[in-house]
Formats: C-alpha cells, sequence, structure tokens
C-alpha cells in the first residue's frame, strides 16, 4: 500500500497565507486530501495511491513513497516498449502531468497510454475525463513545436502474465533476523498509517525554514528542459493560446499599479520572478514559472497579471524579460535606500507609520 507523504515547507500555500493553490483536493478521485486549515490534510485509508495529485503540485510537495516520477522517467527511456500502463510501470496514467507526456512522447517517438483497465477501475471514468484535457493540451503543444509524434489511447489491458506465488508460513518468520527486523517495523508502521482512516493536518515547523527559502526548480521541469533540448527546433516559435498550457505562463505588469512591495518575487518558489541588489526592478523567466498562481495572490493591487498568449520562443531560447523598472532613492525620514515608483519621497514603512500616526492623531478624516 503506498503512502502519501507531503513536503510542508515546499507546498506554495506555506509561502503566504494569502495562496489559493487548492490543485491536489481538487484532483483527488476519492476526497483523501482536503484544505481544513492552511496546508493538506490527507487520509491515507482513502488513498488509492494514484500519484494524481502528484502529478498537479505545481512544486512537488506531494509524493508517494513507493512511486518516483523521475526514476520512472529514465527507467521507461530505457525500455523498448512505449504503452504506459497502471499493471505494468506506473500506479495510474494520472501520475503523468502534461509536461511528463510531451518530454516522453518526444523522446520516444509517440506514447501509448493503456486505458484497459480504466473501465474496471473506482477511479477509471474520472481519470479518463482528466487524462483527456492533459492529452489534448500535449498534442496541442507537441504539434505547435512540431514534432510529429502524438499521445494516444489505447485499451490494451496490459498483464505482466506472472501469477501471484503462494506464500509460505514459514516466510514470516524468516523477516525476523537482524536485517529483516528493521524492515519488518517499517513495513508494519506503514500498514498502520495507511489504514488510518482520519485527517492527518500538516504544519510548519521552524525546521522549515530554510527549505521556504529556497529557490527550486521542480525536477519535472528539468526533464521538460532536457527533453527540449534534444528535440529539433521548429522551423517558427509559434504564439499559442495560453490557456493550453497548465504547467507555465507569460507574466505583465501594470506598472500604474505596482506598489514595489517586493512581495512577488519574494514568494516565487521557483525564483522565476527576481529583482537585484537594489531592488530597482522586477524581471521574469516564464521558463522557470511553475503557474502557481502565488504572485497573484500576494499581489493587493493586481499589478501582475497572465497574458492569453504564449511565445513558444521561450522554450528553445530562454530570455528573461524585465516586467518594471523603479528608480531608487533615499528615503526623506529613514533615509534608507527604497524603489520610488511614483516619485515617493518617503519609503513604504514611513508612509505606513505616517498614516497610523494621523490615524491615532484623528487628522486621517
Amino acid at each position: 500500500m503506498s503512502l502519501l507523504e507531503l513536503s510542508a515547507g515546499r507546498c506554495v500555500r506555506s509561502l503566504s497565507v494569502n495562496s489559493q493553490c487548492s490543485l491536489c483536493s481538487e484532483n483527488c478521485p476519492t476526497g483523501a486530501l482536503i484544505l481544513s486549515e492552511r496546508l493538506p490534510s490527507i487520509n491515507q485509508s482513502l488513498c488509492v495511491g494514484c500519484a494524481g495529485c502528484v502529478a498537479v503540485c505545481p512544486s512537488e510537495a506531494l509524493g508517494l513513497d513507493d512511486f518516483n516520477p523521475s526514476e520512472f522517467f529514465f527507467s521507461f527511456l530505457n525500455d523498448d516498449d512505449n504503452v504506459i500502463s497502471c499493471q505494468k510501470n506506473l500506479p495510474c496514467i494520472s501520475a503523468l502531468s502534461s509536461e511528463h507526456l510531451i518530454s516522453l512522447c518526444s523522446l520516444k517517438e509517440g506514447l501509448v497510454l493503456d486505458t484497459g483497465h480504466c473501465g474496471g477501475c473506482d477511479i477509471g471514468s474520472y481519470v479518463l475525463e482528466l487524462m483527456e484535457d492533459r492529452i489534448k493540451s500535449a498534442n496541442y503543444l507537441l504539434e505547435a513545436i512540431e514534432v510529429e509524434s502524438r499521445v494516444v489511447c489505447e485499451e490494451i489491458a496490459y498483464h505482466s502474465g506472472e501469477a501471484d506465488e503462494p506464500k509460505d508460513r514459514r516466510d514470516f518468520f524468516k523477516t525476523f533476523h537482524l536485517r529483516g527486523i528493521a524492515k519488518a517495523k517499517h513495513d508494519f508502521d506503514k500498514e498502520v498509517r495507511s489504514t488510518t482512516d482520519e485527517f492527518i493536518e500538516a504544519s510548519i515547523e521552524s525546521s522549515h525554514t530554510q527549505e521556504l527559502r529556497t529557490k527550486k526548480i521542480t525536477d519535472r521541469r528539468k526533464l521538460f528542459f532536457t527533453a527540449l533540448k534534444r528535440v529539433e527546433k521548429p522551423s517558427q516559435f509559434h504564439i499559442v493560446d495560453a490557456s493550453m498550457i497548465g504547467f507555465t505562463s507569460q507574466k505583465m505588469m501594470d506598472e500604474t499599479k505596482c506598489s514595489a512591495c517586493q512581495m512577488c518575487y519574494r514568494v516565487c518558489p521557483s525564483a522565476a520572478l527576481t529583482s537585484d541588489m537594489r531592488n530597482s526592478k522586477i524581471d521574469f523567466d516564464p521558463f522557470l514559472c511553475i503557474k502557481c498562481h502565488l504572485c497573484h495572490d500576494v499581489c493587493e493591487s493586481d499589478a501582475i497579471s497572465v497574458s492569453t498568449s504564449y511565445n513558444l520562443t521561450e522554450w528553445f531560447e530562454p530570455k528573461v524579460q524585465n516586467l518594471i523598472t523603479y528608480s531608487v532613492r533615499r528615503c526623506d525620514e529613514c533615509d534608507a535606500l527604497f524603489s520610488s515608483v511614483g516619485g515617493e519621497k518617503i519609503c513604504r514603512r514611513c508612509q505606513l507609520e505616517e498614516e497610523e500616526a494621523l490615524e491615532l492623531w484623528g487628522l486621517n478624516q
């Protein structure tokens, strides 16, 4: 039985109380994940180990203890076959994100998803509906980058042909040697956790501080980048419908709304949004964006938005874009350097202190 694990320090909801990310709970077919508190709560007894939530988590904060998507990726590339099946090489076809589908299909010159077992599966209809959108998106983008192969579904109903061998009662006692005791205890603890019929709440601890500060590119994005480097560049870089891309975006900044609060690039988990030592600008790298929506969630003035189109040049010739540039000056009150948007003479902190003082004195009415 698989155990679903959450790395609290990597969850985008841990980076800000304003985060609205709910992809894991929205995509769970059995209701094993809920957002009753700030972080997802997991009910292991309801979890069927499909890894669907793992595929949609933008920061890869969720994972199964017995399935590693990256290990599967390289193992599958070494397989002569191009069939992916829940009875062969992964827990469920829903464990694959759009990025995985595009990467694998381009490298294997075609990808076949075995849907032959979905009809007899409790979550089969849900998975088929879910994968329909991912496959449509993957094939749309594969065509846009001029890759001829496509992702297809076939009712193969793969079986390995290996029958389960009956276990001897004495096999139980064979586990209790010096090296087997630790494994037996681990398996026992895992079995207890997997049958716990309650939602276990995760929390953010002080031990997560360093992880919260670390800007990290997801493994699936690294694999995606590696796959694109092995694909021949298209004859032209198309501009595609951004709604067909669920894992990255291109940003726009409204200079009239931006207050230079610095929140968007400070909370960005992948360093897609950055600034310089003087905080004089905001730069954006579309290829690093994981579309977690966190920058939008923390922007009080709604200055940052997502473009409705996406230029595929970013996949082959990534380039950092400047969204906005500020003039940097010293505050007339505290003499600290700050980013001035509209010619302000005092920094944001001093502005807030001034507003609070006026409120206390009753002069702000």
